[in-house]
């Protein structure tokens, strides 16, 4: 009984107080115009991204507030049209330069090779990673600048909100922003040179061109599925430090928009996020006790156990109002965990069989 007391009400209560604190002193870029008065490079890699790119290029041209800005966008060896249609939107715009990726070498996986083919064409002080599917506020990328420098930190994750429309998404893509809202002591991680405190997200990504090359680009993780995060974890190792700000009022992404897209591109991932098979069973005995055992205990007539459900809930919940999300959907966070827990298993069964945008993971 004490071991149910403890996994019930105690690992939810902690996660609350957790959460709490970190929405209390999540660290946010303004979200009126600001002034950066430095060179900014942005780098975006572009594999088959037809379909995302006009959004892409009108985002880009908004951007305002910094003395100098230049866009390096290269076709990762698209299957579809996004190289010729990269040109034809372009047109002369001098703040622009396409360029084509070249042929994928073996030992390397393909977006941080096309991160890193981008790094060594930048010259900029700055250097900003975005994802073709991000959305940017004309002042997105001034402000965010501005605020890293506030703090005297080497690189920057800015946290977009993340679009959900259907069920599958809004069951999963909330986990993104709560498992670092609930679990990472951020101000304490903002300080730290520890890589098991990373947190990173590759959609919008700012980081000073000293440290990223001073780590030598992507040369150490050259095969890294999670390309992010094993990049927070080298510049951490490198003694340089991050931090994750909100941007979710400056910032949008929809990753995927089935329960297939959901599916496969947490499948081709979630292996490599843990380390290993018992850093997954570590993480699925994390998620199943924290978030779906108080309330199979309620079903079971605990009735002390509400305390753990509606703790777990809240951090959902206070993640929400964080970060723009559903509050309303905090309710099916036991669901959400029995989901991830589900494609973390998947992860390691199809490990290096997924299909992603043409190639094998």
């Amino acid at each position: 009984m004490i071991v149910g007391y403890l996994l019930v009400l105690f690992i939810p209560l902690t996660l609350l107080i957790n959460t709490v604190f970190n929405a209390l002193l999540l660290r946010r870029p303004l979200d009126i115009p600001q002034k950066f008065n430095g060179s900014v490079d942005v780098l975006i890699p572009l594999r088959n991204e037809e379909e995302n790119l006009i959004g892409l290029l009108e985002s880009l041209r908004s951007q305002v507030g910094i003395e100098r800005i230049h866009f390096y966008l290269l076709d990762d060896n698209s299957t579809d049209n996004t190289y010729s249609n990269l040109l034809a939107h372009i047109d002369e715009d001098s703040r622009f330069t396409a360029l084509r990726g070249k042929e994928l070498p073996s030992q390397w996986l393909g977006k941080p090779f096309a991160l890193h083919q981008l790094i060594g064409q930048s010259d900029a002080e700055t250097i900003v990673l975005i994802d073709a599917d991000v959305r940017l506020a004309p002042h997105a990328i001034a402000n965010s600048a501005v605020k890293m420098g506030q703090h005297n930190l080497d690189f920057v994750s800015i946290y977009p909100r993340q679009i959900a429309l259907t069920f599958a998404e809004r069951l999963i893509q909330p986990l993104l922003q709560w498992s670092w809202m609930s679990t990472v002591l951020l101000r304490i991680a903002e300080r730290s040179s520890n890589p098991k405190l990373a947190v990173a997200n590759g959609q919008f990504l700012i980081c000073t061109s000293h440290a990223l090359k001073k780590i030598g680009g992507f040369e150490q993780n050259k095969r890294a599925i999670l390309d992010d995060i094993f990049l927070a974890r080298t510049l951490l190792r490198q003694g340089f430090h991050g931090s994750v700000f909100d941007g979710s009022r400056i910032a949008r992404c929809r990753m995927y928009s089935s329960w297939k897209q959901v599916r496969d591109g947490y499948t081709k991932s979630l292996w490599s996020g843990f380390g290993s098979i018992a850093g997954s069973f570590v993480a699925i005995a994390f998620l199943f006790s924290s978030s779906v055992l108080p309330f199979l205990m309620i079903i079971l007539g605990f009735t002390w156990a509400w305390i753990g459900y509606v703790a777990i809930v809240l951090t959902r919940v206070i993640s929400a109002l964080s970060t723009q999300g559903r509050v309303r959907d905090s309710l099916l966070h036991p669901i959400s965990a029995l989901a991830l827990i589900y494609l973390i298993v998947r992860s390691w069964a199809q490990r290096g069989r997924v299909q992603w945008k043409g190639r094998t993971l």
